[in-house]
């Protein structure tokens, strides 16, 4: 009984507008970002990143067994370039990164498409998830084969994930006239 009544006076003395204050920091917390361990094979973060975003109901030794097989498969076959497959890889992934993107904006009852710069973070996930969407819909025996024919095209600069940048490209700068209403 004793107990209860400090509590209550307590809850006496805060002004009701606190606890609305305490909700209000909670929601703007923002979450932290997982870290993301290198890969076994080449110690990078990016190849982790990308065999994340190839996984699918959870098998990462799976997805890891396509993704090192399509990189054998790319140093098999571009035995003329110099360069290491893993370099390869980065280029291609580099070349279909978009820079710009549309976003519907509704202003006074009309839609505008809207031209952004995309966040670094946001533009290396867009290009894995292209590159993988595009494979995935390649013709080919396996998915090795197919990413590996992806990741050639791409680094040609060719091959849908590449269109798909171009055409994001070309809708921006469609769009630039309504740039300011950026928000």
């Amino acid at each position: 009984m004793v107990e209860e009544s400090a509590v209550e006076e307590q809850r006496s003395k805060q002004p009701s507008g606190q606890k609305l204050q305490l909700f209000k920091k909670m929601r703007k917390a923002k979450p932290k970002k997982r870290i993301i361990l290198p890969d076994p094979k080449f110690g990078d973060v990016r190849v982790s990143k990308f065999v994340n975003h190839l996984m699918l109901d959870g098998k990462k030794n799976t997805s890891y067994r396509i993704f090192y097989s399509a990189l054998d498969l790319v140093g098999g076959k571009m035995k003329s370039e110099e360069k290491a497959p893993l370099e390869i890889w980065k280029e291609a992934l580099e070349k279909i990164t978009p820079q710009v993107e549309v976003k519907s904006r509704r202003i006074g009852g009309a839609t505008f498409q809207v031209p952004t710069e995309i966040r670094p973070d946001r533009k290396e996930s867009i290009s894995m998830k292209n590159m993988i969407n595009f494979a995935r819909k390649r013709g080919g025996k396996t998915m090795a084969d197919k990413l590996a024919a992806e990741i050639m095209d791409a680094y040609n600069e060719q091959g849908g994930a590449f269109k798909r940048k171009e055409d994001m490209h070309r809708m921006a700068e469609a769009n630039r006239a309504f740039a300011h209403f950026r928000f």
